[in-house]
């Protein structure tokens, strides 16, 4: 089984890349975030093209932010949208959805941003992080959170952890609450596959930041012990983020039981480009939402 997450940056615009990404990648379940659609407007614009692939499809959108969805060919049952008593600002955000497939409990998640440091919007982050954990500490044994969490695990998991001093996406109390996430007993599977490597999933679009990479791993898939245990290649597919109007995240590849491709990611430094380029400085804020 394939299982996928990527933020798209927004669904229409993508499409031109997303088809041949997903008829190349044959994945068996993808998690979406930052849809920027309704449900009705994505039935209509995705959803006929869905069904003739063989995907069962289930969306949280609520209009030109954020959004959700889980596509699965391995049956679509339990559909939760948002979470338990989930905070909002000020009204619950379509950020979550959940869904069982086959044997799997799958949540697709879009961490609210947080913004800057001690702002309303860091504090909603914290919270939801806490609502996210209540609802996924309710799982059977095998279950997956996948997504953009809109946290750097830890400072391998930037670029350069000085030039994001002082922003949200790295500070001690996110951290921790990715931690609290964690302890639930799930396992972040591409780091626990490539513990030594320099991996990212996100590139801002200005300043060359790709070609540099110069980058930050956010985007994430959890996965209980029962999981993990399965996982046969975990990877970064950097493909999708090359090109013409891509999204500025790429998609999270991990494959139970078998691995048709193997590990084709992870990402990892040009020869030319130092691994721990220091001086440097954000063209904006670490990342949208």
């Amino acid at each position: 089984m394939r299982i996928a997450t990527w933020n798209v940056n927004s669904i229409r615009p993508r499409l031109p890349r997303f088809w041949p990404w997903l008829e190349q990648r044959r994945p068996d379940i993808v998690c979406l975030q930052e849809l920027k659609l309704t449900d009705a407007a994505f039935t209509g614009l995705l959803g006929d093209d869905l069904a003739a692939r063989g995907y069962q499809y289930a969306t949280h959108g609520l209009g030109q932010w954020n959004g959700v969805a889980i596509l699965s060919r391995v049956g679509l049952d339990d559909v939760e949208r948002g979470l338990p008593d989930e905070p909002g600002f000020p009204d619950p955000e379509a950020r979550a959805i959940a869904a069982t497939c086959g044997d799997l409990r799958v949540h697709s998640v879009y961490v609210p941003n947080g913004r800057t440091v001690d702002s309303d919007h860091y504090r909603y982050k914290l919270a939801w992080l806490r609502a996210l954990r209540d609802q996924a500490a309710a799982d059977g044994p095998a279950s997956v959170v996948c997504g953009d969490l809109n946290i750097a695990p830890a400072d391998a998991d930037v670029f350069d952890p000085a030039a994001y001093a002082g922003h949200t996406h790295v500070t001690g109390p996110e951290r921790a609450a990715l931690a609290d996430l964690m302890a639930l007993g799930l396992r972040d599977v591409v780091r626990d596959r490539w513990p030594n490597e320099r991996v990212f999933s996100y590139w801002d679009y200005r300043a060359g930041m790709f070609h540099r990479d110069l980058g930050m791993r956010i985007d994430l898939i959890l996965a209980s012990e029962a999981v993990a245990g399965r996982v046969d290649a975990a990877w970064i597919d950097r493909e999708a983020r090359k090109g013409k109007t891509p999204s500025d995240h790429a998609p999270v590849i991990v494959d139970l039981d078998e691995a048709p491709d193997g590990d084709i990611g992870p990402m990892v430094p040009p020869p030319s480009n130092p691994a721990n380029p220091r001086g440097r400085r954000l063209p904006q804020g670490p990342a949208s939402g």
